[in-house]
């Protein structure tokens, strides 16, 4: 789905052509899960069999709904909704086929009969949709009198001189383009209900985002303008003084904002859980101690921040009021200013409630930073590493420095020399439920492979397979890798120093 609003994830995915004819039967999926995704449906006798399949088995059941990307006919889709009346979500992202005839929904008694169906649904994905119009989007939303959340992003809207003036009725709507004085309507009549709006990559201009939020009984609570160019910092401090209650503000991309942006957000937005600032790279350190008045933030982006080096936000989101910050989620990727001393500060503010840490692409970035993550972030689940070239073996196990001759390349392994042991995988912990992880993990790794000869025999140096007389690493010095209880993603991509001999070990983690 295109960039927008974090909609809820749905579950299954349903393609028509290799697929045998959907018949489950009823007693089956009466409790069955309350969220499909059809992906990749056309106009053809098998996805129409499938929408009547979905209709007929799961329709009373069914709350959320993703036809994303997918190309179903007009008389097919309206045929699925009237047979899911409970429908809480909708996705319609790129499904051009339903609005490129501009008839969707066109005739009165189908209208009526979709407004029935679709009385309960609170979110609408219209992203990407190339033939939107003012017209269509008017009778679809006429359908949705309880919507609280929608999402034009990458939507093509056109704007007008002074588009805050007046207002517009049903013959002003345009048959051939979807305008934002027409979006500006609709937000007037949903004002008391509509908490989210997904704007993203819309070409929204400054007075187009101050006309939106001086709308009288609009509190928006999420608002994403990602790719909104052509914003600048002074829009972004009116939007803050209008809506104050807003919880997550997606900015990133927006690259003429600049420090003033981060300070107005700061002051204007108590209640922020979610910040995302990625690709500002007019964003400095000097401004990150405003982060501190974010008293609320849960997940914060700069990745792409190419200006921030972390000692500033470390500082801001460190103890506030004497309590430890609730960021759970930090992004910092392609943060290329960013060192181990910063990234250590960031720890000591942050660890006993960080759960997801991305540092993917920050060069600078050594053992020490794998070592720092060990000691203070236990309760880490999600660390991106990927493409961070200076982590080596003894970083990830919390071992001493290597010898020269580990650094030169890992040795080769004879399996014959062990006493007939065959493959050292089989010494690994057979625990079925990691058979997927594991896959998992190979996949991320597979960009290590080269010449080190990752996924064949590991060396003996670590310990896997019978002792070596003399090995390349001191004693443990540290903690590794080993001791994140709560491990479940770990992304080591293109960690070019890394040999066999550390990811062979770090495994051990999925069965312990």
């Amino acid at each position: 789905m295109a960039e927008s609003l974090p909609w809820r994830p749905t579950q299954g995915t349903t393609s028509p052509c290799p697929l045998p004819p959907f018949r489950p039967s009823r007693a089956c999926v009466s409790g069955a899960s309350a969220a499909i995704s059809l992906t990749n449906l056309d106009g053809s006798p098998a996805s129409h069999q499938v929408l009547q399949s979905v209709a007929y088995h799961l329709g009373l059941h069914l709350q959320s709904l993703c036809l994303g990307g997918g190309s179903p006919t007009e008389a097919s889709f309206v045929a699925l909704i009237l047979g899911c009346p409970a429908l809480r979500f909708l996705d319609l992202s790129g499904c051009n086929s339903l609005f490129t005839s501009g008839m969707l929904l066109a005739q009165p008694k189908t209208a009526q009969r979709v407004q029935q169906a679709l009385s309960g649904l609170r979110e609408l994905s219209l992203a990407s949709l190339r033939d939107l119009t003012d017209l269509s989007f008017n009778r679809l939303s006429s359908c949705v009198l309880s919507l609280e959340r929608l999402s034009l992003a990458c939507c093509h809207l056109t704007f007008e001189p002074g588009p805050a003036q007046g207002s517009i009725g049903p013959q002003d709507s345009s048959p051939s383009q979807l305008s934002f004085r027409n979006l500006l309507q609709f937000v007037k009549e949903q004002a008391g209900r509509l908490h989210a709006l997904g704007l993203s990559g819309t070409g929204l201009p400054p007075e187009a985002l101050q006309a939106l939020g001086q709308v009288a009984g609009l509190q928006l609570q999420e608002l994403s303008l990602h790719s909104c160019r052509d914003l600048f910092t002074e829009a972004v401090a009116t939007l803050c003084h209008q809506q104050p209650g807003l919880t997550f503000l997606d900015l990133s991309g927006c690259s003429e904002l600049a420090d003033g942006a981060l300070l107005a957000v700061s002051r204007g937005l108590r209640r922020l859980w979610h910040l995302s600032l990625r690709k500002l790279q007019r964003l400095t350190d000097a401004r990150c101690s405003a982060l501190g008045g974010l008293r609320e933030l849960q997940s914060l982006d700069m990745a792409e921040c190419s200006l921030v080096r972390g000692r500033e936000s470390a500082q801001a989101l460190g103890l506030v009021c004497g309590a430890p910050h609730p960021l759970a989620s930090l992004s910092l990727a392609y943060c290329s200013s960013l060192k181990d001393a910063s990234v250590l500060s960031l720890m000591l503010a942050l660890g006993p409630s960080l759960r997801v840490l991305d540092l993917s692409s920050c060069v600078a970035p050594t053992n020490r930073t794998v070592q720092a993550i060990c000691t203070y972030l236990t309760h880490l689940s999600v660390p991106r590493l990927a493409w961070c070239k200076e982590l080596r073996d003894q970083g990830l196990l919390g071992l001493g420095q290597p010898s020269e001759e580990t650094l030169q390349g890992p040795q080769a392994w004879d399996p014959r020399g062990h006493g007939g042991r065959g493959s050292p995988w089989a010494q690994l912990p057979s625990c079925p439920s990691c058979a997927c992880l594991w896959e998992q993990l190979k996949a991320k790794l597979r960009r290590n492979l080269g010449s080190k000869g990752f996924l064949s025999q590991p060396p003996r140096e670590v310990g896997i397979g019978p002792p070596a007389a003399k090995g390349p690493f001191s004693p443990a010095t540290g903690p590794a890798l080993l001791t994140l209880q709560a491990l479940r993603d770990l992304d080591l991509t293109a960690c070019s120093k890394l040999t066999d001999a550390s990811l062979t070990k770090v495994w051990g983690w999925g069965c312990g």
